[in-house]
């Protein structure tokens, strides 16, 4: 065994939770309705963090704008262990005010609402794996904050807009959402969110991360020989949970329209396998309907303190589902019809 030099223990003892050392930081970012200013003891995470947000429009739900703080260490390597296909799943947990998340490989992220901060460790093995790392840790932290902070409700749907106007997209993983969202983005029209949205309940006013757009290769029929087609193909690809393997397209550097504001909801739109033949795209849903449709798809909104406001709020706005059509150009025709025939109220 070998001995810990004098001068590192006696540095040890004298700062055991490494408070006095300097963080790097970068310039605030603009995400979700807030400010969010990071910092870190590790250059490799702050390009994360610019990798996954920078360059992204600023979206604002009010004022003032609050500030969240996100602090990101890099813990030094362990000791020897199996090399994985991917790091073990975050677990969830909760107490003494405190929201947070570990696993068994020492990853952990804790928030505090009432100081509106985040603490993310991550181990100097999980830069093998920064797709991981920037969804399951830095994501986790900015959207935690950015909905406890500001009561927002945090969906798993897709949203698309158009002229400051704005649906929810909802179905199951597989339902189609980021295939209609790249034939939306390849109209020119304003793009929100793939798969994470948030509400502010009282205005209907919705926002997102517009980075990336995650598309199977099978989607890519739909594109012919379209040259953004050949663009996705030469997009990194990334592997779900699931097993699902995805293109991971970056929105920002093809000249799509990512929304430059928070437009304001005026539908919800429920995704179906079901083919529409001869009829129309768009079948109407009664506010109950679609009240219960909606509960029984966003389990976690539903139970957040906000979920019953957000929920007298689409009552009053029109409710569908669309089935498909023979393209999804024609699904994206239906929704832009549907989007020019609404006015925010």
């Amino acid at each position: 065994m070998t001995r810990a030099r004098p001068d590192i223990a006696a540095a040890i003892l004298r700062d055991p939770f490494g408070e006095d050392g300097a963080a790097l930081t970068r310039p605030p970012l603009h995400l979700l309705g807030g400010e969010f200013r990071f910092e870190s003891n590790s250059e490799e995470l702050l390009r994360l963090v610019d990798v996954a947000y920078a360059g992204l429009p600023g979206h604002r739900l009010g004022k003032p704008v609050p500030r969240m703080r996100v602090r990101l260490e890099l813990a030094p390597a362990g000791e020897p262990h199996r090399r994985r296909a991917e790091p073990a799943p975050l677990r969830m947990f909760s107490g003494a005010g405190f929201l947070g998340g570990a696993s068994a490989s020492a990853r952990f992220a804790v928030f505090s609402e009432r100081e509106r901060t985040a603490l993310v460790g991550v181990p100097a093995e999980m830069l093998r794996f920064p797709y991981h790392t920037r969804y399951e840790l830095i994501e986790f932290a900015v959207f935690t904050l950015a909905a406890r902070v500001q009561r927002l409700v945090p969906l798993h749907a897709a949203c698309v807009a158009h002229a400051g106007r704005a649906v929810l997209l909802m179905g199951a993983s597989g339902a189609g959402k980021s295939t209609l969202a790249l034939h939306w983005l390849l109209q020119g029209l304003e793009f929100v969110s793939e798969d994470s949205v948030f509400v502010h309940a009282q205005s209907l006013r919705a926002t997102g991360i517009a980075n990336f757009l995650h598309v199977r290769a099978d989607s890519l029929r739909w594109l012919g020989r379209r040259p953004q087609a050949a663009a996705i193909r030469r997009s990194p690809v990334i592997r779900r949970r699931s097993g699902v393997s995805k293109f991971e397209v970056d929105l920002r550097c093809h000249g799509f329209h990512l929304a430059a504001t928070a437009p304001r909801l005026v539908g919800v739109i429920f995704l179906s396998a079901q083919n529409a033949g001869s009829g129309p795209l768009l079948q109407p849903v009664s506010a109950a309907q679609a009240s219960t449709m909606m509960a029984a798809e966003q389990g976690y909104a539903a139970g957040q303190p906000q979920w019953r406001t957000f929920q007298r709020g689409t009552a009053r706005l029109g409710a569908f589902v669309l089935r498909r059509g023979r393209h999804p150009m024609e699904a994206t025709q239906a929704l832009r019809q549907y989007l020019a025939s609404r006015r925010p109220d």
